[in-house]
């Protein structure tokens, strides 16, 4: 009797096992059968990095920022000894105004050498008047014709010392436009926003287009870069907004939209912090954020969620995706 009992009790433990396999089995292809409508993705910070560097070449006098400031367009970082390049734009200056006196008298000599030729032609047209009456002798004649050749002649040299002096001119302005780029070239501006990463070079040193002065990172645009597996690809698009959280700010949401999806499948790189495997193919996605009080940093891990069920955006409606000058880092009041 015991020993059935216990072949019953075997069955009875046997048919929960199988029935609970059964349930869980369902449960779970139920689940990866429904398709999610909320992607998450893992993936770092990413920016871009300028080495900023003089137009100019020759010592560098003066640098206002230190690592880690914030800079805005049009922001002076520093400046070069400014002393030669002025000397070379100030001669240029005295040039353009020799120049330009230059083309006055050349003027002045077209109008002299006009009245001088209006009157040659006039006494050369009396005297051969004069010559057939008998009034003026025949070598008169010829020598009233020999002045006016002559000042024909030098009023032509006259215009054609106003077109080299007018040429002159041209050629000296240019000079003095150039001066005066390579001496605006002393002072080095910031071309974006971004933070100071490194001042490579120091005061006393010599800058020059070749040899960077400053690393700035570019804090716009900013992006996490994150990979979608393969069976996404269907359900993303440009555009979609996104939310991105970090580990160093809790709660905290960056509002994101996705702006670029690689055309090029991949496997997943090994650095990236994901949960899964990483043997499968993916394609590389870079979500765009507003920064605007710099939390969010090259390189910090990111956690991108994103709502499938979102509809398409137009193609003008991903134009006008961006942050705002309030949203920029360091752009905050």
């Amino acid at each position: 009797m015991a020993s059935g009992l216990a072949k019953r009790r075997r069955l009875v433990i046997g048919g929960l096992i199988v029935a609970g396999v059964a349930i869980a089995s369902f449960l779970f292809f139920r689940v990866r059968g429904a398709p999610s409508n909320v992607l998450t993705l893992y993936g770092n910070v990413d920016i871009r990095e300028v080495q900023v560097a003089f137009d100019a070449s020759d010592r560098i006098a003066r640098m206002f920022v230190e690592e880690g400031d914030f800079v805005r367009p049009g922001q002076l970082l520093a400046e070069l000894d400014p002393r030669r390049y002025t000397a070379i734009a100030n001669q240029a200056r005295a040039d353009v105004v020799q120049a330009r006196a230059d083309i006055v008298k050349a003027k002045a000599d077209i109008a002299s050498a006009m009245a001088t030729r209006i009157n040659a032609a006039r006494i050369s047209a009396r005297d051969a008047r004069l010559l057939k009456k008998g009034t003026v002798s025949e070598e008169q004649a010829q020598t009233d014709e020999s002045a006016l050749r002559v000042a024909t002649a030098n009023l032509a040299a006259a215009r054609s010392g106003l077109a080299l002096a007018q040429a002159a001119l041209k050629a000296k302005e240019a000079a003095l436009a150039l001066a005066e780029v390579n001496l605006a070239a002393t002072k080095l501006y910031a071309h974006s926003y971004g933070v100071i990463e490194d001042r490579i070079l120091e005061p006393g040193d010599m800058a020059s287009p070749t040899v960077p002065a400053f690393t700035m990172a570019l804090t716009n645009p900013l992006w996490v870069r994150a990979y979608v597996p393969e069976t996404y690809m269907g359900r993303i698009y440009l555009g979609m907004k996104a939310s991105i959280t970090t580990d160093s700010y809790p709660g905290k949401i960056f509002r994101g939209w996705v702006g670029y999806i690689s055309p090029t499948a991949e496997f997943t790189p090994k650095s990236v912090e994901s949960p899964e495997l990483r043997t499968r193919l993916v394609y590389e996605v870079r979500v765009y954020a507003c920064n605007p009080r710099n939390e969010l940093r090259l390189g910090m891990p990111a956690t991108v969620t994103v709502a499938l069920n979102q509809p398409v955006p137009a193609a003008n409606q991903i134009k006008g995706l961006g942050c705002g000058e309030q949203e920029h880092a360091g752009g905050h009041p």
